[in-house]
């Protein structure tokens, strides 16, 4: 399967690179022993029974309102959570079951690019020592080849020449610079997945294409995967071969990217795609108004957990909750 994005043309094959089976992520409250919750134990249903599959070189995104339960399935998906319950295939090995050597072992394969770039890096080490250090921590090379290995990472996230900054700390750099030793620092063990939480977020707007062409780049250049969080719609777009709409720590609607934005079928889809703002003035868009705001994950409600802020909601919606099922090339969770 090709894909041709603004970037350049972009070959992925099918094979089956992760794979999430009905995960589950919970996280426990403390019980009340005061009032009518007395005894009882809560959770808060932060991803509640997930299913999907991301292919070698796929871009898959992950989008939703906040709480809907992306970073939590994202860093379920590398082991940085551990899931309630589900499984986690990485080329078909069961990630849940793998001693901690496997599993050391196996992070070599997959990394993470943190939202904020200066929160994620060490202020108090060098940039040569964060981008070598996985490499000396995995025992791949130390001394002046991790040197070497460094400055060879930087030029490739186009930081050059890499010597010159080497022995300088991340507070010497811009929002962007810092985004790119974020990149390097996941590259520098040719993982073959990499999750990207809101790479770009962070960044002011004229610095989010660089970065953003950038991750084209690589990818086309060594074949990685991503996953990807974004709530800014338009970047999703641009990236993405396949996205996953998540609603209060449901799959609500998956398919392929383009697909999606120009024939969504989920009425949440629907209301998503409708507040991304249209720069012509000229251009009228019918608008979509949600009732209310979302339901606690605490206390979800019964039936479709979209039903009491969907305007088409129906009867049946309040009593049974929805499957996925195929309509015109899309998984969609809905009984309308």
């Amino acid at each position: 399967m090709t894909k041709l994005h603004r970037g350049g043309v972009v070959t992925m094959t099918m094979e089956r690179l992760i794979e999430v089976e009905n995960l589950k992520v919970h996280f426990p409250l403390s019980t009340s022993y005061f009032g009518p919750m007395r005894g009882r134990s809560r959770y808060v249903r932060a991803v509640d029974g997930i299913s999907f599959v991301v292919h070698k070189g796929e871009t898959f995104s992950l989008v939703g309102e906040t709480g809907s339960g992306k970073t939590t399935t994202a860093r379920a998906m590398i082991r940085l959570i551990e899931p309630t319950s589900g499984r986690i295939l990485f080329r078909g090995k069961d990630m849940s079951a793998l001693s901690s050597e496997e599993m050391r072992s196996l992070r070599r394969k997959i990394q993470i690019v943190f939202q904020d770039p200066f929160a994620s890096l060490n202020p108090r080490k060098t940039v040569g020592e964060i981008v070598g250090r996985p490499l000396a921590v995995h025992g791949l090379t130390r001394g002046s080849e991790m040197r070497q290995e460094a400055i060879q990472l930087l030029e490739m996230v186009g930081l050059a020449p890499g010597a010159q900054f080497l022995d300088r700390y991340p507070h010497e750099f811009s929002g962007g610079q810092r985004q790119r030793i974020g990149v390097a620092r996941a590259l520098a063990l040719k993982p073959e997945l990499i999750v990207l939480d809101e790479p770009v977020s962070s960044l002011d707007i004229s610095i989010r294409s660089q970065i953003l062409n950038l991750l084209q780049d690589l990818r086309a250049r060594f074949g990685l995967a991503y996953v990807l969080i974004a709530h800014d719609l338009s970047v999703v777009r641009y990236l993405s071969d396949k996205v996953a709409v998540m609603y209060l720590g449901k799959t609500v609607e998956i398919a392929e990217s383009e697909s999606l934005f120009i024939n969504p079928k989920h009425p949440y889809t629907k209301a998503l795609l409708a507040s991304i703002p249209i720069p012509d003035p000229s251009v009228r868009r019918e608008k979509i108004h949600l009732r209310g705001e979302m339901p606690s994950p605490i206390n979800v409600p019964t039936g479709c957990r979209f039903h009491p802020r969907c305007p088409q909601a129906k009867p049946t919606c309040r009593e049974l909750e929805p499957a996925l099922q195929q309509i015109d090339g899309h998984l969609v969770a809905c009984h309308m």
